[in-house]
Parts: C-alpha cells; sequence; structure tokens
C-alpha cells in the first residue's frame, strides 16, 4: 500500500511529495524545497523513515516544482523525469527564477521523458501516467488506479484550477484535460495537488466553478 506524505515548501506555497511503501522505496514528486531548512526537513524525513528514494518525478517544470531538484539529484544519486513537452520550461527555470528575484539551485537534465501511458514503479507499486497539458505544455497526472488517487501538480485545486496565463498554457486545453482525463478516472479518486489542500474528483465535478 502507497503511504503518502506531503510538505508545503517555498516562497510559492508548493506542495511536495513523498510516496513510499513496505518495501521502503519511495519516489519523490515535485520536489519544491527552496532553502536549507526546507531540503534538511525533506531528507529527514527520508532518513527518519528509512526509505530508499528510487525516482524523481515532475508533473510539471514550473520553478516552484523543481527548487529541489537540484538537491535531491545530488543527495540521492537521481536525475528528474518529466514530459519532454516541458523541456523548454525546464530550460527557462534559472532565467525565470532570476526574474522573480530568487536564489535557484540548477536541475540536472532529465534522464527519462514520461509520456501517458508510462507506468512507474517502485517497491511493489506503481503509478499509471496520464497526459493534462494546459497549466504547462507537458503537465502529466501520476495515479494510482488501486488506491485511487492522483497527483495532479497544478491542473486541478480544491475549487479551482491551475492558472493558463503562464507561459505555453492554455486554458481550453486545460478543462480539456480536466474533463476528459482527469473526471473520467472516477468521482472517488483523491486529489493531491500542487497548492493548497486535497479534495476529491467527486467533489470537483460538483463544486468547481470552472466545471460546473
Amino acid at each position: 500500500m502507497i503511504q503518502i506524505k506531503s510538505f508545503t515548501f517555498g516562497p510559492f506555497q508548493e506542495n511536495t511529495y513523498v510516496l513510499y511503501d513496505a518495501t521502503k522505496e519511495c519516489v519523490i514528486i515535485d520536489p519544491g524545497c527552496y532553502d536549507n531548512r526546507e531540503r534538511m526537513e525533506l531528507a529527514a524525513f527520508i532518513e527518519n523513515n528509512q526509505l530508499k528514494p528510487v525516482k524523481l518525478l515532475n508533473t510539471h517544470c514550473h520553478l516552484d516544482h523543481i527548487f529541489g531538484n537540484g538537491f535531491v539529484a545530488e543527495k540521492y544519486n537521481l536525475k528528474p523525469e518529466f514530459n519532454e513537452m516541458d523541456q523548454r520550461i525546464f530550460d527557462a527555470y534559472l532565467a525565470t527564477a532570476d526574474l522573480y528575484n530568487l536564489n535557484a539551485e540548477p536541475s540536472p537534465p532529465a534522464a527519462v521523458f514520461l509520456d501517458e501511458g508510462d507506468v512507474v514503479t517502485f517497491g511493489e507499486s506503481k503509478l499509471e501516467i496520464v497526459f493534462t497539458p494546459g497549466h504547462s505544455p507537458g503537465s502529466i497526472t501520476f495515479y494510482s488506479t488501486t488506491q485511487k488517487f492522483m497527483v495532479a501538480g497544478d491542473v486541478l485545486f480544491y475549487g479551482s484550477i491551475g492558472r493558463a496565463d503562464l507561459p505555453g498554457g492554455d486554458y481550453d486545453t486545460l478543462i480539456a484535460s480536466i474533463k476528459n482525463k482527469l473526471l473520467p478516472l472516477g468521482d472517488d479518486y483523491k486529489v493531491y495537488s500542487g497548492h493548497g489542500p486535497a479534495t476529491t474528483i467527486g467533489f470537483e465535478r460538483m463544486n468547481n466553478p470552472f466545471l460546473v
């Protein structure tokens, strides 16, 4: 059974997730740890629970979701995995941080490009992938059919949706991703978002003003 630990990191209050099972293997999704205190908080959880990170995954490559890529990559000898359509967002990472007057550590390049239909495995567990562009050109969502949850990045939030006005974003594409890719997974799916509290597909289908 996959267990999920969330952290809220950085100046954009981004949600970072560590997913692990009984084997102690884990994946780190969207490490947004911005400063040394946050990096140590992430590392302490992994160490205290005797976890072994085996994958560094990015739902997309906006700066707040990859601030910690460099730290995770160096400490655990991992390279990020994300969708190739976000390569230009990734390439603009340091320049974007500079525009915000933020310090940012470089991230190593992708080791693997992920796409819809791919399966990420760790320990006794697996995550499937669906392509959900619109917030960024290469946004992907990781989901578990057995436990009925998804890690959706900045595609869908509690009562809201991701921004579509950033470079490479598109509102109609974002709405289509949610309606055609996420909602059909089922109302009982729990949604772990890139910012804010978790929600469910059922709640958003009935209450999200962008979807009703």
